[in-house]
């Protein structure tokens, strides 16, 4: 049975510089030579390089799709976050630490606070958002691919990452959240709308059901 990729959903994600900084000393899976990240208008794509010259040159590789947003980064004293800080605590602008902390009055004479500016930056993040056939696409080199994919979950560290493979006969369940693995359990349940008709129980003319 070949490694494959059944079930998937994320939402990662990461600085765009992120990616391509986990890319730079990431160590791939022995299947796959190499990566492409290219970038296309507001869509990152990155290609898997097959390591063998068994796949030919013309059958598509597995490649992840992300899209690309911009967010807005706040200074804080704590660092760069996505949240505003607090104005009585937040870090300041182009203030050289000497203004006085009340600047002006109002209508009815009493001083009011300045505003103080805040820092902030336009950051652009990839987001690998969506169910397998969003994020994971092709089928050549699949599971090589989803495992890059695991990896940059952790690596992440924002986001999560559901999975379900078939590994070697077996299926495994995968789970990232905020770029830890978490516990995960594959629960197997019978739809009846997927079951041959020829092997359902007919209740409405049944000898062992009595009315």
């Amino acid at each position: 049975m070949t490694s494959r990729v059944y079930r998937l959903h994320s939402t990662l994600e990461l600085q765009l510089d992120d990616v391509h900084e986990f890319f730079d000393g990431y160590e791939l899976p022995v299947e796959i030579a190499d990566v492409e990240v290219t970038r296309r208008n507001n869509t990152l794509i990155v290609s898997a390089v097959a390591a063998e010259d068994n796949i030919s040159k013309y059958t598509p590789t597995a490649q992840l799709k992300a899209s690309i947003t911009e967010n807005r980064l706040y200074e804080t004293e704590d660092g760069w976050q996505e949240t505003p800080p607090d104005p009585q605590n937040g870090a300041g602008g182009g203030g050289d630490g000497d203004e006085p902390q009340w600047s002006n009055f109002g209508e009815a004479g009493q001083m009011q606070e300045a505003e103080v500016e805040v820092n902030s930056k336009l950051v652009e993040y990839a987001c690998f958002k969506g169910d397998r056939e969003t994020v994971l696409q092709n089928t050549a080199l699949q599971y090589p691919m989803f495992e890059v994919l695991r990896d940059l979950a952790i690596f992440a560290e924002k986001g999560t990452l559901t999975a379900i493979a078939g590994v070697e006969d077996e299926l495994e369940a995968t789970r990232i959240v905020d770029g830890e693995e978490r516990a995960a359990n594959i629960e197997v349940i019978d739809d009846p709308r997927e079951r041959d008709s020829a092997n359902a129980v007919n209740w409405r003319d049944n000898k062992f059901i009595s009315e």
